[in-house]
């Protein structure tokens, strides 16, 4: 129990970053500092793709809304009912004739 107990004590005033074997631990050590350093960007990075796509998806159903409305505005306009009234501004009537079908016979 006094070996283990003596390893856990020599870990915890780091002796093995000073002993004569150290640069073996010294290169584990800087790469997995280098790996977690790597990690952390990454995961940073990510973060900033996630609040972008959220954004541009916000973006996306506004545009969507914007696009029925405007949609259903034109729909409107378009209905003969309001040409007839924005025509009549300018004068212009309906007809009284009907029109007339022209049909093509070939001999």
């Amino acid at each position: 129990m006094s070996k283990l107990r003596q390893n856990i004590y020599n870990v915890l005033k780091g002796k093995f970053l000073v002993s004569e074997d150290a640069f073996k631990n010294w290169r584990i050590i800087i790469y997995i500092v280098v790996l977690l350093l790597y990690m952390i960007s990454r995961s940073h990075s990510t973060d900033k793709k996630v609040l972008k796509i959220a954004k541009l998806n916000n973006e996306i159903r506004e545009l969507k809304a914007e696009f029925v409305d405007t949609r259903t505005k034109v729909m409107r306009l378009e209905l003969e009912s309001s040409v007839r009234v924005k025509v009549a501004e300018r004068g212009l009537l309906p007809s009284d004739n009907p029109p007339k079908k022209i049909k093509i016979v070939k001999k």
